[in-house]
């Protein structure tokens, strides 16, 4: 069970949370919280001369994406901010990750917008959990669109951050859309490589096995048959803890447990794998122009992703690989420590080049 388990969970990890919340997962806060954020130290409600959420709803090439606005303290609509985008990880949604750094950049005087994915979340689009590389990128485009034109924003002052595999998507957009002038990415996953090779390069052998794998779920789908998925949808506690790497147990811990919603999930389709295998954050790097900070645990098991990206942008200016100390992935997610370095170090970046 174990190894069956493990493979899955190869495929499918930082591809974010369960499909269906385990009994035994306490959903940290989620329905004390008017907005279902699960991070800690989220806005409960709004108050004036605090940071405050909005939640909005935009269309993005006929599909409604679901997003969280957050302005900052004594937000004055007239006057000029800077912002942020925020690219949630794989299968992560608005109210975890995305929506505390959304929150803490908001703090030190950015507006900032943490939006799902469209097919996931709450976001709209079907079938739902798909994953293709160009629809996160168009994501990634798409806040731009909106956060341009909202009220108080100085488009000519916009950064992004994205974090996992958001992070990996993120490298990609930004090679096109100059809108951003400043790109930063927090503990970068690259799915396209994952999903590939394995995490670290451990599925090599079967790659053409699991191309088939992806080729025969699309022609299940063509003749209308039944949607396939790849991930887990359930753990227990034991498998959790069996789990031997870091960013598979934590992750898994995270998003079962810690920090659980219902929208985030394990789960896409396996015919996604078709655009995912054949693709990668980490090629024409050249074309990032944009100064770029990118960050990562020194703990954690996923930098050899950011090591293998960051020399290949030798065209960024005032780009800088920035560790945090004893950090592994899921760590910079959550814990107050990590964050805090994080969000100062983000901070001292934005300032800098926006």
């Amino acid at each position: 069970m174990m190894k069956k388990l493990t493979s899955i969970i190869a495929l499918a990890i930082s591809m974010g949370a369960t499909d269906t919340i385990s009994a035994q997962s306490p959903q940290k806060g989620r329905q004390q919280n008017p907005f279902t954020l699960v991070y800690e130290g989220a806005i409960t409600r709004n108050e004036k001369g605090k940071v405050n959420i909005h939640p909005v709803k935009y269309k993005l090439n006929g599909i409604d994406i679901s997003a969280n606005i957050y302005t900052p303290a004594n937000y004055d609509a007239s006057k000029k901010y800077p912002a942020v985008a925020v690219a949630h990880p794989n299968g992560g949604i608005k109210e975890q990750t995305a929506g505390l750094y959304a929150q803490r950049l908001a703090e030190a005087g950015y507006i900032t917008i943490a939006a799902d994915a469209a097919y996931q979340g709450a976001s709209g689009g079907e079938p739902r959990h798909t994953d293709k590389p160009a629809n996160r990128i168009e994501d990634i485009h798409g806040m731009a669109d909106f956060i341009t034109q909202y009220a108080g924003v100085d488009a000519n002052r916009i950064g992004v951050l994205g974090i996992c595999g958001g992070g990996g998507y993120t490298l990609k957009a930004v090679q096109s859309d100059k809108r951003f002038k400043a790109v930063a990415t927090l503990s970068m996953f690259n799915s396209g490589e994952v999903r590939r090779n394995g995490f670290q390069n451990s599925q090599l052998s079967t790659i053409q096995e699991r191309l088939k794998q992806a080729s025969d779920a699309r022609e299940q789908e063509a003749r209308g048959g039944k949607m396939i998925y790849a991930g887990v949808a359930s753990v227990t506690d034991e498998e959790i803890a069996k789990t031997k790497t870091d960013l598979y147990r934590e992750g898994l811990e995270y998003y079962y447990r810690s920090h659980a919603h219902p929208n985030s999930t394990f789960l896409y389709t396996m015919s996604s794998l078709l655009d995912l295998m054949t693709w990668d954050a980490a090629t024409n790097m050249d074309l990032i122009n944009q100064p770029l900070l990118m960050i990562a645990g020194s703990k954690a098991d996923t930098k050899y992703m950011t090591d293998e990206a960051f020399p290949k942008a030798t065209n960024a200016k005032n780009k800088e690989l920035f560790l945090i100390d004893g950090a592994t992935h899921i760590q910079t997610y959550w814990k107050p420590e990590y964050v805090s370095q994080a969000v100062n170090k983000l901070v001292e970046f934005y300032k800098v080049n926006l």
